[in-house]
């Protein structure tokens, strides 16, 4: 499966940590994130991980995109509630398109972990069937 990791600066650390305590779940799968997570993630735990430019450059748009063109298929986005973001609207574009085609998201630690121990059962597969068919937002 094709799986998006975004987090904002405060948020990082943990996003990292979470990744490095379900490393061998996220060995199975394709990685994507943006810039400067996605070098982070690589660095410390030597996945591959396709990155995008960072959020605020656009980022969060280009995951956007592959979500509207059915390409991933979970997104762990680690959110800083408390810190205005000058990008929210991009933000909230990234959660609405999550929305609009049914890709799982998860914008904590709690929500990833649900997501990931049902994704190591394979309580997603039907993700990789409507990837399969095309499937198109109702």
């Amino acid at each position: 499966m094709n799986i998006a990791l975004i987090a904002h600066d405060k948020k990082k650390d943990d996003l990292i940590e979470f990744v490095i305590a379900y490393l061998p779940i996220f060995k199975e799968h394709t990685l994507f994130a943006t810039g400067t997570t996605g070098l982070r993630v690589a660095e410390a735990t030597g996945l591959d991980v396709h990155r995008f430019q960072s959020g605020p450059l656009g980022g969060d748009q280009q995951i956007g995109a592959m979500i509207a063109q059915n390409k991933l298929d979970l997104v762990i986005f680690f959110r800083d509630p408390l810190t205005a973001q000058p990008h929210e609207p991009d933000v909230s574009a990234l959660l609405r398109l999550s929305d609009v085609y049914m890709v799982p998201l998860a914008t904590n630690m709690g929500t990833a972990e649900v997501l990931l121990r049902g994704l190591s059962e394979d309580y997603l597969d039907w993700r990789e069937l409507k990837r399969a068919t095309g499937g198109e937002a109702e």
